[in-house]
């Protein structure tokens, strides 16, 4: 008897193919997965909480009274020029510039870029004469705390700055309270205190988050200070304004730098 095969039902093939296909696009899916940052990671608008150690924190560091040793009083971050060695910080945190250090990234005791001390000081007539407000902006030189020729921006990058921003501007603050080992990190939208003073709402900004960069769209526009040298309650900060006066600050540390 002649046996005749019968032919491969069409939808088993199909059935197999569109299994594999589903397999693959699994797998993928499970492969992108990881990558993909997570949302929740993430604070919502007008919460504090721990910086998580990325190429933006680490533009952004402690500044310590002579060495590590000191205890860190202020934060302050680095910003691009052209001879890449600028920091901005409040300019009520550089009253001793000739020991005042900076430490970029520092986390938990360590200093995983060096230590910087500082060579420069950029300051508003406004206040070196009269400690005004309005004029709380400085910008720094830095060059290695050891000797060495390196230039910091090379190690983390620096932040562009950016004037003339709009009074309701989303930023996120990055700084170190004194009795923190770790950068806490907050994002909100501002509002004008005044025509020349910044207010931003986020809690747990305490002592030595006084010159914290104020980060819109990864560009430096305000650093914590200002009015009541920055807040007198940790759920209130300010910024002066970033205006001419600081930009032309900005040009003239960039250009004596080196």
């Amino acid at each position: 008897m002649i046996q005749r095969m019968l032919p491969r039902p069409a939808h088993s093939a199909r059935t197999r193919r569109t299994s594999r296909i589903l397999l693959a696009l699994a797998a993928m899916a499970a492969l992108v997965s990881v990558d993909l940052p997570d949302a929740a990671a993430v604070p919502p608008l007008g919460v504090t909480a721990e910086a998580g150690s990325d190429a933006t924190s680490d533009r952004v560091g402690a500044l310590f009274a002579g060495s590590l040793d000191g205890g860190h009083f202020c934060t302050a971050a680095v910003v691009h020029s052209d001879d890449r060695d600028v920091i901005a910080t409040a300019a009520h945190c550089l009253d001793n510039p000739d020991t005042t250090v900076f430490a970029p990234g520092y986390r938990d005791g360590k200093a995983p870029y060096g230590v910087w001390k500082v060579t420069g000081v950029s300051l508003a007539p406004g206040w070196t004469d009269g400690r005004d407000p309005d004029e709380d902006v400085a910008f720094a030189t830095v060059t290695p705390a050891d000797g060495g020729t390196a230039r910091i921006e090379d190690a983390v990058g620096g932040f562009p700055v950016a004037t003339e921003q709009p009074d309701d501007v989303k930023v996120t603050v990055l700084g170190y309270p004194s009795v923190e080992e770790t950068p806490l990190r907050c994002a909100n939208t501002t509002s004008l205190f005044s025509e020349t003073q910044r207010r931003i709402d986020c809690p747990d900004l305490s002592g030595g988050t006084s010159g914290s960069p104020w980060l819109a769209n990864g560009a430096l526009a305000g650093v914590l200070g200002g009015y009541e040298a920055g807040g007198t309650v940790p759920e209130v900060s300010y910024s002066a304004v970033m205006d001419d006066q600081a930009l032309e600050l900005y040009r003239e540390a960039a250009v004596s730098a080196g």
